[in-house]
């Protein structure tokens, strides 16, 4: 499954909503996201999983690039 990490990239600073990136990430759960995820310095906001439309709608965007665990 593919989803969409939101996060800060400054790990130890309040979240700001401007500063907010994303990447799109392949793993089985959101759990295998965060375990993979956790040697980055970035403080992760929210991940979402994406399917069907949606998942179709965000492909469309140029900065789409899968990561795989």
């Amino acid at each position: 499954m593919i989803f969409k990490v939101l996060y800060q990239e400054i790990h130890n600073e309040i979240p700001v909503r401007e500063r907010t990136t994303s990447l799109y990430y392949e793993a089985e759960s959101e759990r295998q996201v965060r375990t993979e995820l956790a040697t980055r310095e970035i403080n992760i906001e929210f991940i979402q999983p994406l399917n069907g439309a949606h998942l179709e709608y965000e492909k469309l965007s140029e900065h789409f690039e899968v990561e795989n665990g």
